[in-house]
């Protein structure tokens, strides 16, 4: 792959910009001690993660925050222990506090130096602008699942990526898709013909945390660890 061969990148948001297990587990992590768990971190984000893409499935309309709200109750009835509504409501208006990933601003900026930045998130809009005021960075196309009305893994966001495309002139093929997520990202990127680079954010740990294990093929051209090594690969090509 030459990686200037592309004309338009996109990106998911939330573990390949924003760390959001950090933020997750922020809420998690009391919540458990106050119950009464002595679990890891990992294991909270691993019983976390199959409630939230089962609720995103069951619920494709809902908001974000209602998401992340009833994702926790099912995660704590899967451990054995009870919710409050005080504590799913904190997990369920977080996402402004969930940081970005140190390197995520830089690479941006370098990035959209050459490309153009698409955005293809499983958030709300207004979950979206706040995370992108710790980016700080001008995208030039935003897709939230508010958006299309549904969570990826499902088909939506690409289908409004391809519409944002035609208007921008860019042939789906100049187009390459940017992510964490094997299950959110590189399963559905592949079933539509998109090629893909795997920001490997957990290449220093094991398992896959918050993201459930994928089912279905997927496929990606390159690996990075960070997006720091992308960016840099991604100008080197250029010069």
């Amino acid at each position: 792959m030459n990686l200037a061969d592309y004309d338009a990148l996109s990106f998911d948001c939330y573990g390949t910009l924003i760390d959001w297990e950090s933020g997750i587990t922020a809420v998690l992590a009391p919540w458990a001690h106050k119950v009464g768990l002595d679990l890891t971190a990992e294991e909270l984000l691993l019983a976390y993660g199959d409630s939230e893409a089962a609720v995103e499935r069951e619920n494709p309309t809902a908001l974000y925050p209602a998401i992340l709200a009833e994702s926790f109750r099912r995660t704590g009835a899967a451990l054995g222990r009870g919710v409050s509504d005080e504590w799913a409501e904190r997990l369920g208006s977080s996402v402004p506090e969930w940081p970005a990933f140190p390197d995520s601003h830089d690479a941006l900026v370098s990035l959209g130096e050459d490309y153009k930045l698409i955005i293809l998130s499983n958030v709300h809009r207004e979950g979206f602008a706040a995370s992108n005021a710790r980016l700080d960075v001008r995208f030039d196309k935003i897709i939230t699942a508010e958006d299309v009305g549904a969570y990826k893994p499902a088909a939506n966001h690409f289908a409004a990526l391809d519409a944002a495309l035609a208007d921008y002139e860019i042939p789906k093929g100049r187009l390459l898709h940017v992510a964490q997520s094997l299950f959110h990202d590189h399963v559905p990127a592949k079933r539509h013909g998109l090629a893909s680079v795997w920001i490997n954010r957990r290449h220093d740990r094991t398992g896959s945390g918050a993201t459930p294990e994928p089912a279905e093929e997927f496929s990606y051209a390159l690996e990075f660890p960070s997006m720091a090594a992308f960016a840099a690969a991604a100008r080197a090509a250029r010069t």
